[in-house]
């Protein structure tokens, strides 16, 4: 029988947390490990907690609760505090964003999302969403999909109890790999199964640096570290430039930069009804949220993506 836990939804500061606008932040979601369920209602993710490896839907509760269901049997206690704690982390609800919402409080444009929007889906690790985010670059949104699935389903491991058939691929019920993993693939499977063309050389190396402790991806979270440091170190990665850096920016908490490409950039000349808008005029128009000007750049364009 599944265990079900629920938890508040609250941010650090006390301030709301509309799951579900959470749950369709971005794009990521629709990646494995994670899978958002048709209606946008819930997400499916495998996590590792400990030496178990397990898929939980996470969904809404009773009482303005969230609720997660560990598929497969029942867990013990420690297993499931554990889980309990990752998809804390995955929804970042630790994080106060109580400021950013005073600020868009004023803005007539954004004062809908504090209501409790503007918590951005995050990986268990800095690795894997360094990972995707390179799978993103010079591609269409099949080629990321096309990647980052035949990494998980080649490379990671299997959860225990994920259900049959969820899936037409073979990725649903894995966890995403660990840099030891994706070391080990050797350029082969880069070239042939995953089709990752130049960045199969990046990812390589990315993943032997971590494996090895030469790079250090999590140690990006230290709030310690200036945004412009954390920015720094991105763009010293092969495979990483102004985009990538600014996505990856995002999904560990670091809002100050805009993404800026080729799907944000005609998005808001669009709903400023513009044909072109320069750089400068998004990031000059977004400038008096601070720390928070890509954030609310982002919730801007994805406004439409939550009813």
């Amino acid at each position: 029988m599944p265990t079900i836990l629920e938890f508040p939804l609250a941010g650090g500061g006390g301030e709301p947390v509309d799951l579900r606008r959470t749950l369709n932040s971005h794009g990521f979601v629709d990646l494995p490990p994670m899978r958002l369920r048709p209606d946008g209602s819930s997400l499916d993710i495998t996590l590792v907690a400990g030496r178990a490896i397990r898929t939980v839907r996470v969904g809404p509760g009773g009482g303005g609760r969230g609720r997660i269901t560990i598929l497969g049997p029942a867990v013990g206690a420690s297993t499931g505090k554990r889980l309990l704690a990752s998809v804390r982390h995955v929804l970042r609800l630790d994080e106060d964003l109580s400021r950013f919402y005073d600020l868009a409080a004023a803005d007539p444009d954004l004062s809908w999302v504090a209501l409790g929007a503007g918590r951005m889906i995050q990986a268990p690790t800095v690795f894997e969403d360094v990972v995707k985010t390179i799978c993103t670059t010079n591609c269409s949104w099949s080629g990321t999909t096309r990647m980052v699935t035949a990494l998980v389903e080649h490379l990671g491991a299997p959860a225990t109890g994920a259900p049959a058939g969820e899936a037409a691929d073979g990725a649903y019920g894995r966890a995403f790999p660990g840099p030891e993993a994706m070391a080990d693939a050797g350029p082969d499977f880069y070239r042939q199964v995953a089709r990752a063309g130049y960045r199969g050389a990046y990812l390589i190396g990315l993943a032997r640096a971590v494996a090895e402790g030469e790079l250090d991806l999590e140690g990006l979270r230290d709030p310690a570290l200036p945004d412009e440091e954390v920015e720094r170190r991105l763009l010293d990665l092969p495979g990483v430039g102004p985009y990538a850096a600014a996505h990856i920016m995002m999904t560990i908490g670091r809002y100050h930069r805009l993404i800026l490409d080729s799907w944000t950039r005609p998005t808001y000349a669009k709903l400023v009804g513009r044909r072109v808008v320069k750089d400068a005029v998004m990031e000059r128009r977004f400038r008096r949220f601070g720390p928070y000007a890509g954030l609310a750049f982002w919730l801007y364009l994805t406004r439409d993506w939550v009813s």
